[in-house]
């Protein structure tokens, strides 16, 4: 009995030896490119990380997809699809990325606003490798709902000479650029200006001098009513706000205005909310800015400053990007560069079909039909 269950033993292991010795290998073939082919089009499905892509990658229909229309023959294991992640050079990437939305953005760029902030991800505070939590700073094109480039730093203090050096990767030439008061600097302003845009800026105790002479300025009534104003007025589900700005470039009078290269106009926004129990809030905003705005511009290119905060909240809610835990850095900054390619794409997408429904919805049919993606990419073409 126990000679023929050798056998049997034997036999078994025999056939397996013989199929592995004729199986084609499917790991090592695959190439970084692939690699960012599969994790792209995976994101766009709105997997959150590496293992939900990998999975969504190996199922038949999936497979099927990426041979028929991207030539992708083998599929790596989750293991080598995660280090070939990492080997992708994130420079490379960035700037690749960059080129790809620049060609999507028109010769005149002068109504085109650039928003700048950083996020912070905050799993990597707990993660080993990370002696302080990784920072990325981003650059969001309001009109177009699609981010423009970004760049990491290990700590959020790094934040105001990562966004001078992002501008300087980027062509803002002829673009409004604004931003909150963190990045309210004077070698910011300057190194605006140096690339040919304009800027807007938020002026708030960081720079209290110059705060409080514009807020003087303002909060004479005989001056404020020479400037000029526009206000509206909004209302949603019960709560009702009310903006007002005032703008003026007569600023000769304004100290220390020279060390801020180009400014010419100053001005301010009133916040008016009253919310369904008829409690009314009031709140001040001061601005800088190098171009001769209107009082509606102001109003206008002041509340696009916000299309960042949007990003980085999609980025949260779709991705759970604070969640993820790759600890390799290379691998974390290349896949929230994949994660904005993915939102860009669908964001062009609802944009170019005229879509009111949410992007999670877009992403939910791509997953639930991977036909669909070839729908999404082709009317996402820029």
């Amino acid at each position: 009995m126990e000679t023929e269950k050798r056998i049997e033993i034997t036999k078994y292991f025999e056939e397996v030896e013989a199929k592995e010795e004729n199986k084609e290998y499917e790991g090592y073939f695959c190439s970084l490119a692939e690699v960012l082919t599969i994790s792209i089009l995976g994101t766009l499905c709105g997997l959150k990380n590496m293992k939900q892509i990998h999975q969504w990658s190996i199922n038949e229909r999936s497979k099927k997809l990426l041979k028929t229309h991207f030539g992708i023959n083998h599929i790596p294991c989750y293991y080598w699809q995660l280090k070939l992640m990492q080997m992708i050079k994130v420079e490379s990437l960035n700037e690749c990325f960059i080129n790809w939305v620049t060609s999507m953005l028109p010769a005149d760029k002068k109504d085109i606003t650039v928003s700048f902030d950083g996020k912070t991800i905050r799993s990597t505070s707990k993660l080993s490798g990370y002696e302080k939590p990784l920072h990325i700073v981003s650059a969001h094109i309001a009109q177009l709902g699609v981010t423009f480039g970004s760049l990491a730093t290990e700590d959020k203090s790094n934040e105001i000479p990562t966004v001078r050096e992002l501008i300087k990767l980027l062509d803002i030439s002829g673009c409004l650029v604004v931003a909150d008061a963190l990045n309210c600097q004077k070698a910011t302003a300057e190194a605006i200006i140096d690339a040919e845009a304009d800027y807007l800026l938020n002026v708030k105790d960081n720079h209290e001098t110059l705060k409080e002479d514009i807020e003087d300025y303002i909060q004479d009534d005989v001056l404020r009513n020479e400037m000029e104003t526009t206000r509206t007025v909004e209302k949603n589900r019960g709560r009702f706000e009310e903006r007002t700005a005032f703008v003026t470039n007569e600023i000769e009078w304004l100290y220390g205005k020279e060390d801020w290269k180009g400014i010419t106009t100053i001005g301010a926004i009133n916040r008016r909310v009253t919310d369904k129990s008829e409690e009314t809030s009031e709140s001040w905003h001061y601005f800088i800015s190098s171009r001769d705005l209107s009082a509606e511009e102001l109003l206008d290119h002041a509340r696009l400053e916000w299309s960042v905060e949007v990003m980085h909240w999609l980025l949260d809610v779709h991705y759970t990007e604070d969640s993820c835990r790759i600890a390799d850095k290379a691998g974390q900054k290349n896949l929230n560069k994949i994660r904005k390619i993915a939102l860009n794409i669908t964001r062009q997408y609802k944009t170019k079909i005229d879509s009111k429904r949410p992007m999670s919805n877009i992403m939910l049919d791509c997953l639930l039909e991977p036909e669909m993606i070839l729908e999404v990419l082709t009317g996402a073409v820029f």
